[in-house]
């Protein structure tokens, strides 16, 4: 039986990198039936590989990302049905959903190249400010603003890097919806969230659409710039971008291994 693993991306070369890493070629290169290309609604484009991969270009940001892969849970779900029951299957097809990428990183726990995989995925500015300070929308008294993820998750994956010679750590990955940009927001958050790692724009919106047809869900990212001021100069996208490939090389037995 193959498992299947949904991995959400932000763009296509972070989808591209993850492919790579999994040993597949990018649809561009690969032969003619190693991958099954699935048209889904809203013109979202799924990329089916034979053993078990499913890479989905979800969009920037967490409103988008949450509608993509809500979209591509309910397609596989409905797909699996029976043909007299248009009832979404429960449980979910997929075994675990991954949000990848790169990321930024806060120092000291996150160098460039870093890959980070997530003990927890927090909503870092889902709340209200308030003169007294900032609010996470629990202290609100509604919804949730962190998904944690399980050690008998991150635990294999961190020995999987461990065991590649990755530089890694497990620790928090927060989404923003505005990246930060400056050293006051960067303390601001280091001080609200001191074990974050790295910082980026998908991986909550992913988390609550994996989290509401029942699928564990991780998020792993490699760090292409430093969480401060905003220095285009100083970011290293080929190098994060490499290091993802990498990453995804080393974890691709342990995610098959995990989704079963």
């Amino acid at each position: 039986m193959v498992h299947r693993i949904l991995i959400v991306t932000a763009v296509a070369a972070e989808a591209d990198s993850v492919a790579a890493g999994l040993g597949h070629d990018t649809p561009e290169t690969a032969g003619d039936t190693a991958w099954e290309t699935l048209a889904l609604p809203g013109g979202l484009t799924l990329r089916r590989h034979a053993e078990g991969a499913d890479l989905l270009v979800g969009g920037v940001g967490p409103a988008a990302v949450a509608a993509a892969t809500g979209t591509a849970l309910a397609y596989a779900s409905l797909a699996d049905a029976s043909p007299a029951d248009a009832t979404p299957r429960t449980p979910s097809p997929y075994d675990l959903v991954v949000s990848a990428g790169i990321a930024g990183g806060f120092a000291p726990h996150a160098p460039i190249g870093t890959v980070v995989v997530s003990e927890a995925i927090v909503a870092a500015d889902l709340g209200a400010e308030t003169p007294d300070g900032y609010l996470a929308v629990e202290e609100l008294g509604f919804g949730r603003s962190v998904h944690p993820v399980p050690h008998s998750l991150t635990g294999p994956l961190a020995a999987a890097l461990r065991a590649a010679g990755r530089p890694h750590t497990v620790a928090p990955v927060l989404t923003v919806s505005t990246v930060t940009g400056t050293a006051g927001r960067t303390a601001e958050l280091a001080g609200r969230h001191p074990a974050a790692a790295a910082e980026a724009m998908e991986g909550f919106g992913v988390a609550e659409a994996a989290a509401a047809y029942g699928v564990p869900v991780v998020e792993i990212r490699a760090v292409s710039n430093a969480v401060g001021p905003r220095d285009r100069s100083a970011w290293r996208i080929g190098e994060a971008l490499d290091s993802l490939r990498q990453a995804f090389r080393a974890l691709g037995p342990t995610l098959s291994v995990e989704a079963k």
